[in-house]
Parts: structure tokens; C-alpha cells; sequence
């Protein structure tokens, strides 16, 4: 069995606000394998993003992890100084933003940047670190990369500025990505360019990878595995193949039925009613229960525990046993 590059265990992270507390990753447990893609689904809000930025140690006041472990080759990363995840973060863990440009400065060239992203980790001189830049922007389709080492990101378009940020987080090859919807502002065309680079390189390099993301048409065609999460916990897990093909959480099915490609032509859209509860006023029992037409009065007794062991489904009344 492949040891998991990460293994993330009931983990909590909450947001202290005026208004009340948030748990925005509320128990939350899973694993990434070497050279495994995960993806990890849901709505807006649901606590996908925020789970990202734990793991990366990115998450600011008023929140802060509460509970649960983040074992990052079987280490506890949870609680380490800032200058210990500084150390990791860049290096051995790296972050593909949705937007490049919080990736890149506008006023530095591109080799400015890359060179000084690879010198804060190595003692490598100058000359060394820039031949290894070209070659990051090179082995993610970049065009002539030793000219574009001296552009600025203003002269790139967006799909090349994205695969830019890519290239910075392949500099160390770290031994995670967490990419946060990278390519949702690009075009199809590009979009299915860097969904296969980055499939790609995660075999070649064995690095593992974290694909969060709404779209689960590019789930279905990147990932090994799929997490499902809503209102801040994951309720469906399995490979991807098993959970799109046999969903057994009510939500997971909706999710699926909403893609326009399901929907036969000139029918509306199969849509989930009403939305996504409020993580500062959840209701009592299970959060999805006000939008499944399976609830009955046990979903409001009490939350449903996370049910199987290779496949987890948590719900009451799953539409699939799940082993």
C-alpha cells in the first residue's frame, strides 16, 4: 500500500466573529497518496478553500485550527512556529491560487521572481537557479521560456500567466500541490491544456495533488479520488469512478444532476432547491436535511457519523450501501 504524502484527521478549523463562531472545516478526514490526484468538491462555501489554506498554514485571525491533525509525511504540521511551515510551505508544499496574480508581483520580471522563489529554499547560485526556472516554464508548455524569463506577467495572458504559477509551485518539487480552482477563469481550450499538463507531471514526479474545485467535469477526468464536501464536513468519499458513476449521498446526486452535459437537450437543469445553510446558524441534525427530499425526523435527531471504510457516505439514508 502507498503511505499517504498527506493524512488529514478530523480536522476543525473555525472563524471567531462578532456574529458567532464559524465552523467553516468541521471534522474533516482524508488522504493523499503519492502521485494521486484528489478532488475535492462542493458549493461555494463549503469549506473547501478554507481546508486548502490549513493545510498550507495560511489561515489568519479570527480563525485558527481548533482541533484534528494534518500529517504531512508523517509529520504533525498542526502548531509548528512560522518559521518551520515557512520552511515547508514553497517548498515542500506548494499552492496554485485561483487568481496567478496572487501568485505573481506585476512590477518584477518572471525570472526575478522564480530565481528568488528557489534561492529562499536552496543554496544554489544565480545562473543555476535561473536554468532551473526555464525549465519549470518549459515543462508546463511555456513557448521560447528563456525570452519569457525576462517578461513581466502584464505580458502574458491569462492561461500563460496561470501556467506561470504552476511552474513556480513545480520549482522545489514539493511533495504536495493544493491547487484552488486554477482554472476557472480560463477558457475551455486552455483549461483542458493544463488539465492534462498537470495530470502529467503529478505521474512523472509523483507528487501529490490536491484539486479543489466546483466543476466536477474536471474532477471526473483528473482525479483518482473525489471528496464531497458540504457545510464544512465531507459527505460522500470514494474514487471518482464509484461516487460519479453510483453516488450514494443525496447531494453528491444533485451536484451531478445539475451538469448540463446529464441533462437531456431542451429540458431544464436538474437543480438542488433552496441553498447552503448559514455555518453560523446550522440547523439541528444533518446540514443537508432543509434540501433532501429523503429527510425524515431521524436526520434532524442527530448528525450522521461518517458510514464505510475504502468508500464513506455520511448519511442515514444513503441511496447505495457503501462498503
Amino acid at each position: 500500500m502507498t503511505e499517504a504524502t498527506l493524512r488529514v484527521e478530523s480536522l476543525q478549523t473555525h472563524f471567531f466573529t462578532k456574529a458567532g463562531i464559524v465552523k467553516a472545516v468541521d471534522d474533516v478526514s482524508f488522504s493523499v497518496a503519492r502521485g494521486k490526484i484528489l478532488g475535492l468538491v462542493g458549493e461555494s462555501g463549503s469549506g473547501k478553500t478554507v481546508t486548502g489554506f490549513s493545510i498550507m498554514g495560511l489561515v489568519d485571525p479570527p480563525g485558527r485550527i481548533v482541533g484534528g491533525r494534518i500529517l504531512f509525511n508523517g509529520q504533525d504540521i498542526v502548531g509548528l512556529s512560522e518559521d518551520r511551515i515557512r520552511e515547508i510551505r514553497g517548498n515542500r508544499i506548494a499552492m496554485i491560487f485561483q487568481d496567478p496574480m496572487m501568485t505573481l508581483n506585476p512590477v518584477l520580471k518572471v525570472e526575478t521572481q522564480m530565481v528568488e522563489a528557489i534561492r529562499a529554499h536552496a543554496d544554489i547560485d544565480r545562473l543555476t537557479a535561473r536554468n532551473r526556472a526555464r525549465d519549470a516554464l518549459g515543462q508546463v508548455g511555456i513557448p521560447s521560456p528563456e525570452e519569457r524569463l525576462d517578461a513581466y506577467p502584464h505580458q502574458f495572458s491569462g492561461g500563460m500567466r496561470q501556467r506561470v504559477a504552476i511552474a513556480i509551485a513545480l520549482l522545489n518539487k514539493p511533495d504536495l500541490i493544493v491547487a484552488d480552482e486554477p482554472t476557472t477563469a480560463l477558457d475551455v481550450t486552455i483549461q483542458g491544456q493544463i488539465l492534462y499538463e498537470i495530470q502529467k507531471l503529478a505521474r512523472e514526479t509523483k507528487t501529490a495533488l490536491i484539486w479543489i474545485t466546483h466543476d466536477l467535469s474536471v474532477v471526473a477526468s483528473l482525479a483518482d479520488e473525489i471528496c464531497v464536501m458540504y457545510a464544512g464536513r465531507i459527505v460522500e468519499r470514494g474514487s471518482v469512478d464509484e461516487v460519479l458513476d453510483r453516488p450514494a449521498h443525496p447531494y453528491t446526486a444533485g451536484l451531478i444532476g445539475s451538469v448540463p452535459s446529464r441533462n437531456a437537450k431542451g429540458t431544464p437543469l436538474v437543480q438542488i432547491p433552496g441553498v447552503m445553510p448559514s455555518l453560523l446558524n446550522l440547523p439541528s441534525g444533518c446540514a443537508f436535511r432543509q434540501r433532501c427530499a429523503r429527510a425524515d425526523d431521524a436526520c434532524a435527531a442527530a448528525a450522521p457519523e461518517p458510514v464505510g471504510a475504502r468508500r464513506q457516505v455520511r448519511c442515514i439514508h444513503p441511496l447505495t450501501e457503501v462498503a
